[in-house]
């Protein structure tokens, strides 16, 4: 990881410096965004509210040669007590992009699993991911793993093909090879991650996709024995996005059992497997997003639940709903309202309140 950020950086320098930066380097293009987030819970005896700086990003992009795009983003925010919470690198990479229909990236970056995994955390519309791409895809996964963004670091291979009539790609693929830690994080079982997608896009505006997922994550023990624990997973997507209109679906299914404790939470680490959790976990989500006042107003509702164990008994569910308020291209307001059912709690029901600010620059 530390060359791969290395690399970049000297990349980035390079680049601003060089006398020849239309032959082969263009200018870096800085760019980022702040999400700032207010939230009130309505729970029996536990109702809190809370102001917080929910993300703080940096970015800094450029071409070589016209053929490689280098990308370097890192999260500023946080303290220094956890790696999820931390100042850190989220992207160190390099891909080249001659051909639309093969295209190959390497370094650390996203991993190819999921249509909400990848956006940006703005244009999802909400103050957070659907529960469960947090919990299979990399977030605060299930497994164990520390908090990594839905990323790792790896290879991967993409492209798009079968233009219609228009010109316009109907089919989509990527497929990666990744170490199964994370972010900034080496492999520890020598073992890699294979994750994949492909979809069908029959209508401008309309994706239809597939992912699957089969690897593992390790932890070394205090006698530095290497225990792993596989992790076999599936995704079913559907989209329509055109405009201001957003029409999202998305279901996985996860078998693998996880570590009893989250890396990097500030606790000592363990190899004790959650066997109470069990080896299975699903959820799904359904989003609709549309427009009041075109490029200004936005409804919004999200139907969004989580088994941690593959059972309704186990299930979180949350029905949300809210407005977006484009005061800018560079500036929004989101206000959504969630009542919540969690089977785990004694008292299952609650209400939340949430307010996000968003700036991009």
């Amino acid at each position: 990881m530390r060359r791969i950020l290395l690399s970049v950086v000297v990349l980035a320098s390079v680049a601003a410096n060089a006398q020849e930066k239309k032959e082969v380097f263009s200018k870096p293009q800085f760019s980022g965004y702040i999400l700032g987030l207010y939230t009130a819970k309505f729970q029996e005896e536990n109702n809190t509210n809370d102001f917080s700086i929910r993300m703080i990003r940096v970015i800094a992009k450029g071409k070589i040669l016209n053929e490689f795009e280098y990308t370097l983003q890192g999260q500023v925010n946080g303290t220094t007590k956890t790696w999820g919470g931390s100042p850190r690198v989220v992207d160190a990479n390099v891909e080249w992009q001659k051909y639309d229909f093969f295209r190959v990236k390497i370094g650390q970056f996203k991993r190819p699993f999921t249509y909400e995994n990848p956006m940006h955390p703005i244009d999802v519309g909400f103050s957070g991911l659907a529960q469960v791409i947090m919990n299979l895809s990399g977030f605060t996964d299930r497994s164990g793993e520390h908090a990594s963004n839905g990323r790792d670091i790896g290879l991967q291979f993409q492209g798009d093909f079968a233009k219609n009539a228009e010109g316009r790609n109907l089919l989509h693929y990527q497929v990666g090879i990744f170490n199964g830690q994370g972010i900034n994080t080496g492999d520890v079982n020598n073992q890699k991650d294979i994750i994949g997608g492909v979809w069908y896009m029959p209508v401008k505006g309309v994706r239809i996709g597939a992912f699957g997922w089969e690897g593992s994550h390790a932890r070394r023990d205090n006698n530095g024995k290497v225990v792993s624990l596989p992790q076999h997973r599936y995704a079913l997507s559907a989209e329509y996005n055109q405009e201001d209109w957003q029409l999202r679906s998305e279901y996985i299914h996860s078998t693998g059992y996880g570590f009893k404790n989250s890396a990097g939470t500030g606790s000592p680490e363990t190899t004790e497997v959650n066997m109470e959790k069990g080896d299975e976990a699903d959820g799904f989500y359904v989003v609709g997003i549309a427009p009041l006042v075109k490029g200004k107003l936005r409804a919004k509702a999200r139907y969004d639940v989580y088994r941690q164990s593959g059972e309704w008994s186990t299930a979180k569910t949350m029905y949300e709903a809210g407005l977006n308020y484009i005061v800018h291209k560079n500036f929004e307001l989101q206000f959504q309202y969630s009542f919540v059912n969690d089977k785990t709690l004694p008292k299952h029901n609650y209400g939340m309140f949430n307010t996000q600010v968003c700036v991009r620059f």
